[in-house]
């Protein structure tokens, strides 16, 4: 029983993690996969297998080394001079899309609960203070609580949406853009969407007993994330064009749901953007720890401050301009997780840096000390 729990403790955490600001409000599924029309069935697939596949093995990778940070990590997949540029890179980009989580947070408020979108972010923001510092257990108890709530919402989304004349929408509708940018549409959506849950994937994944129960939540958290990604794209297509107005389409959807459902819908979406946001800060503060001599403390307000100040573009810029030029980037990070082999027979050991890192902006620390500790 305590293994079964574990399992959906990952389950529950991975999806927690990916169902953030773009998915959750339905603007990344717009923009990965409905405006494709009836393709989305196909491309979403793709992604799924992905999730379900490149997920797992991200864990149980994180599980062998006993990573301490995605760094560790890093300097598995691309070596300790590159993956130690790869780390910061990755630092920028992840410290960015909490700052898309945070203006999520605030299209909330101002687009559904009659709030400043100002007081939306400063809400969001100590709020997952209060969180980050009680550390991963109260991470993974926040996401058993907000995403099985979800997972049912989501039913009840999909049951209204098959109700309505234009169902088939996701079916039938054509669009004119090529099959070839769905397909890599979905690559450049999965790989972006597991590189950024790296920061929040490792330190779990080093932090479980065993393998069989990260495969197993890995498996679950995938299938999963697949599923409520075609019921978001019905619902969704039954709706086109009108929806792609709004900031907060799946909000929109909601309220056909009648006015409880729909208040209770929207404070899902906040609370699944909540627990990424968290989630991600955390995953940040660790790699940054390893190689700064700073309090946490600092470090959590320093990159809160930093998300509050980009957060001012708004939100569905920051989707349009951020989420697919990150992508690119997540494309190499994946084909590496792929290239690399996990075999039982001969475990994988972390990848100790070498030579003169003087040349970095911030101090490095050494790796080796994971393995020891494993």
């Amino acid at each position: 029983m305590r293994n079964v729990f574990k399992v959906l403790q990952i389950s529950f955490t991975y999806i927690g993690t990916v169902v953030g600001a773009g998915f959750a409000t339905g603007q990344e599924i717009l923009q990965f996969f409905t405006q494709y029309g009836r393709n989305a069935l196909f491309t979403i697939l793709i992604s799924t297998l992905l999730f379900v596949w490149l997920g797992t093995k991200l864990m149980v990778l994180s599980h062998r080394i006993q990573a301490r940070s995605y760094e560790d990590v890093n300097l598995t997949l691309f070596g300790p001079k590159v993956g130690g540029y790869v780390s910061l890179f990755t630092l920028a980009v992840i410290i960015c899309v909490n700052s898309v989580m945070l203006a999520g947070a605030g299209s909330v408020f101002a687009e559904h609960l009659n709030m400043h979108y100002q007081t939306g972010l400063l809400i969001t923001i100590f709020g997952s203070y209060l969180i980050i510092n009680r550390g991963m257990n109260a991470i993974l108890n926040l996401n058993s609580l907000v995403v099985p709530t979800m997972l049912v919402f989501t039913c009840f989304i999909l049951w209204d949406t098959l109700q309505l004349p234009t169902t088939t929408m996701a079916f039938t509708y054509i669009s004119d853009k090529p099959l070839y940018s769905a397909i890599s549409s979905s690559f450049l959506y999965g790989a972006f969407n597991l590189a950024m849950a790296q920061a929040v994937l490792v330190p779990m994944g080093a932090s479980m007993p065993n393998e069989k129960v990260i495969r197993a939540g890995g498996w679950i958290g995938g299938v999963l994330i697949g599923g409520m990604l075609y019921a978001g794209h019905i619902a969704l297509s039954a709706h086109m064009p009108g929806i792609i107005q709004f900031e907060i389409p799946m909000g929109q959807i909601a309220y056909g749901l009648g006015f409880a459902i729909q208040l209770i819908y929207i404070l899902l979406i906040f609370s699944e953007i909540f627990t990424t946001f968290i989630a991600d800060i955390y995953g940040v503060t660790l790699q940054i720890k390893q190689r700064v001599s700073i309090h946490p403390k600092l470090i959590v307000m320093a990159i809160m401050l930093f998300c509050f100040l980009m957060s001012q573009f708004g939100f569905k810029s920051l989707v349009s301009i951020l989420y697919p030029l990150f992508g690119l980037f997540s494309f190499a990070w994946l084909i590496l997780l792929v290239k690399i082999k996990l075999d039982d027979q001969h475990p994988i050991h972390p990848t100790p840096p070498a030579g003169d890192y003087s040349h970095f902006p911030l101090k490095k620390t050494s790796v080796k000390k994971a393995s020891e500790h494993s």
